[in-house]
Parts: C-alpha cells; sequence; structure tokens
C-alpha cells in the first residue's frame, strides 16, 4: 500500500492538514497498516478530529462491504467506511433502520463509533454505540462491550486504532416515510418544557439565535415518528458552486432569515409527511453546503448541560444573540443519559448547537461558551470543536484519564494521535 501526500480540511474548513494518506479497497490491504496510522472517514467532523498534520492516516471511504445482514436477529455487520445514508437506505425498504443516526449520512460507521454519535432519538434510543455488538479492529482484535478496551474505542475519537468492521443491532420499523409535526415555541422556558414533556419518539428543535428580549429561545419544535405510506422521493441534492460573499451571513440577513424561518410555521403547527432522508439528513440536500459560510470556514460550537442548567442556557443565547455572530443554524435536543464509551459526549440534559462563521470574534465568544458549559457541569462535543484549549478539558470527562491509559497501553509509540488530541492534550490526562 503506498501513502501519497495530500492536504485536507475538518467540515468547518477552518483548520487543515498537509500530511500522507493511504486509501485501502480491500480489508487485506488494510491489516497491514493497522499498527501506522489512525484512520478517517468522510471528514465531517468539524474542527480537527479527522486531521494529522505532518502524519499519516488510512482513508476507509473504500471499504464499505456489508458482510452480513441477519434479519431474524436484525443485526448487520459491515466494514467500517459504509456510511449511515447508506445503511438506511438499504435497509428501511426490509422494515429497519440504525438504531441512532446522527445529523448528516455522510458519516461512516467507523466515525459513528469513533464519536459515539447520537441521534434525534437520544432521549428514547441512547448513544450510537449502546447498539454497536461486536468491534473487529484492523489489527484482528474482536471487541466486544463486555471488552475493557470497548468503552476506549467507543467515543474513543480513533485511538485504540483503525476499526474494520462492526456488528450494529438495528431497529425493526416500518420506515417508508417520517410524520413530522412542527410547533412553535415562542420563548426558551416553553422550548425547553415541550421538549420535556414531548413523547415523541424523535425531536429536535430549530433556534432563533438572533431573537432577544422576549423572544429569547423561541423556535420550532419538530417531532417525528416512522411510518408507512407513499411520498415522492427525496429531491437530489444541489451544489453550492463557490464560496458564499461576507454579506450573505451579516447580522441583518441572519434576522431576517429567522424571522422568516420562524414565520413559515403556523401558529397551531402541522404535520408533514416527508422522505426520510429529509428529516434525518435535512443538510446533506445541499453539497458543500460548508462553501455557504465563505473561504475563512466557520466553526461550530455544540455543548451539553444539565437539565438544572435553563439558566446557562439562557445567559448563552444571550450572549449569542448579541454578539452579531449567530448563523441561521442553531439546534436544542433534548438529551438523555445514555452513553456508551468513556469519552462519549452524550449526558442528560441539553444540548445546544450554532454555527458561527469564522471572523472577528468568533473564537473569543465560543471560548466563553465553552467556560459556560462547563462551568454548569456540562461539556464540548469533541466531533465539532475548535477552539478549546487543553485546561478547558478536565472535569468535563471524568473518565478522561481511564481512557488516556486504556489508549496508551495500546499504543505506546502515539501513532494514532490526530491534531485534536495533541491539542487538547487528551493522552496526557492523569
Amino acid at each position: 500500500m503506498s501513502w501519497k501526500k495530500h492536504s485536507w480540511a475538518g467540515w468547518g474548513r477552518v483548520q487543515s492538514a498537509t500530511g500522507e494518506l493511504a486509501r485501502p479497497e480491500r480489508s487485506a490491504a488494510l491489516a497491514p497498516l493497522a499498527t501506522e496510522a489512525p484512520a478517517i472517514g468522510n471528514c465531517r467532523s468539524y474542527g480537527d478530529a479527522a486531521l494529522v498534520s505532518e502524519g499519516r492516516a488510512i482513508t476507509m471511504t473504500r471499504l464499505d462491504k456489508i458482510l452480513l445482514f441477519d434479519e431474524a436477529d436484525g443485526v448487520i455487520h459491515v466494514e467500517a467506511g459504509a456510511t449511515i445514508a447508506d445503511l438506511a437506505r438499504i435497509l428501511a425498504p426490509k422494515g429497519f433502520l440504525p438504531a441512532v443516526m446522527p445529523g448528516t449520512g455522510f458519516a461512516t460507521i467507523g466515525g459513528c463509533i469513533a464519536m459515539d454519535v447520537h441521534g434525534k432519538n437520544h432521549h428514547g434510543a441512547g448513544s450510537f454505540g449502546q447498539h454497536v455488538t461486536e468491534i473487529t479492529l484492523a489489527s484482528g482484535k474482536v471487541l466486544t462491550p463486555d471488552d475493557p478496551l470497548f468503552k476506549a474505542t467507543v467515543g474513543g475519537l480513533g485511538q485504540t486504532g483503525p476499526i474494520a468492521s462492526a456488528k450494529l443491532k438495528l431497529l425493526r420499523a416500518k420506515v417508508d416515510v417520517m410524520m413530522v409535526t412542527e410547533r412553535r415555541a415562542e420563548t426558551l422556558e416553553s422550548f425547553l418544557d415541550r421538549l420535556d414533556e414531548s413523547e415523541a419518539t424523535y425531536t429536535v428543535g430549530w433556534i432563533d439565535a438572533t431573537a432577544t428580549g422576549e423572544a429569547l429561545g423561541r423556535g420550532i419544535l419538530e417531532e417525528g415518528e416512522t411510518g408507512a405510506g407513499l411520498v415522492p422521493p427525496a429531491k437530489r441534492g444541489r451544489k453550492v458552486p463557490f464560496n458564499a460573499p461576507g454579506w450573505a451571513l451579516a447580522a441583518p440577513v441572519v434576522r431576517l432569515f429567522n424571522k422568516l424561518y420562524y414565520g413559515r410555521v403556523p401558529a397551531a403547527g402541522r404535520t408533514l409527511v416527508k422522505p426520510i432522508d429529509d428529516f434525518f439528513f435535512p443538510l446533506d440536500r445541499i453539497h458543500d453546503w460548508n462553501k455557504l459560510y465563505g473561504k475563512k470556514g466557520f466553526h461550530q460550537f455544540q455543548c451539553v448541560v444539565p437539565v438544572t442548567a435553563r439558566g446557562t442556557l439562557r445567559s448563552m443565547l444571550e450572549a449569542i444573540a448579541t454578539s452579531g455572530l449567530a448563523s441561521p443554524l442553531a439546534v436544542l435536543k433534548r438529551m438523555g443519559p445514555g452513553r456508551a464509551g468513556h469519552l462519549s459526549f452524550p449526558m442528560e440534559g441539553y444540548t445546544l448547537a450554532v454555527d458561527f462563521r469564522n471572523r472577528t470574534g468568533t473564537r473569543g465568544l465560543i471560548s466563553e461558551l465553552i467556560a459556560e458549559a462547563k462551568a454548569a457541569g456540562g461539556r464540548i462535543y469533541f466531533a465539532k470543536d475548535s477552539v478549546a484549549r487543553a485546561e478547558d478539558i478536565p472535569g468535563m470527562y471524568p473518565e478522561l484519564a481511564e481512557w488516556a491509559e486504556a489508549v496508551n497501553a495500546g499504543d505506546p509509540e502515539h501513532h494514532y494521535e490526530t491534531d485534536l488530541t495533541k491539542r487538547l492534550s487528551l493522552r496526557s490526562a492523569k
């Protein structure tokens, strides 16, 4: 297997790396690389989680075969480069879905495990890793949930070595369409109350991050259920052909867009039937949507705070709304306690995610938000972060030292380190 020099970037396009990539096409070619470098997928982490500057990484996207589908037990065995959207398209007509799906269908199975991703059903179904029954590392080692290395691998940022394949326990569901009810929430308190009270299987909220005063925290709650029926297939995605100019996301433009977006849902609410892709992966309809933030890219801040920290969310939204830095992309969700790894992001509470164009003041604002999340007993999401410092992390992840000990024992030469793990000194935790 040859290594070739490449430059690549995180999804936010703020951070990039130049190094060597190997792109195996068969599992037999992966095994000899197992101890040399970390694996990467479609690079949908926003910051530097998939970057290895002046180093090496293994691109897994061509290792995407389905190895076994056991319909009777509802278990699928897939290579790590398969995407979650491909599995959904293949499985839905057979009456199954991946039990947990993140907000982009381009995420690979290996990436979903390495980040222990969550979906719109986390409050009920838990994290992705809780539905993984077996992981096969490229070294040949097979991990089950009883193996201590399993907890270091799930949510473990790829630091136990490349994942070759995994077995997933699937969700049985008749899934032709999604039945989606949209309701306005006029204030932050009413929004959080509706999230707490919802009994829907899938919930997600868009929040107007520019609203102030009595309208602070207003938004639209979507509640979804799988269903059977006919609906036209999702339209093919359009592509953003160029980097958007700076004025496209200027504060007055964002405020106007948010006002119109909020108003598109009638005050009495409404129920729609949507293709499953449109509900689970709404942004995937626009390929290269990250170009909408211009050449300098963007940062995303995502945190989770305990249910008792409503005041912290209010404080964060006041800072965001008055900064003039917010974009239309802001999401509020309810999380349950489910998590499967030492460094899994989820915890019971509310998770807030907001995109910010990369410009003067953005990093400072995000640093303030990180400090607020930590002070409230919350944590940030490594899949999205590009701003935090090493000293921000201790206390957010109580099992960090245990994780570091496990991965350092298996990789004493630190071949699997990425720019993220180095920036945050994660493997130096004691």
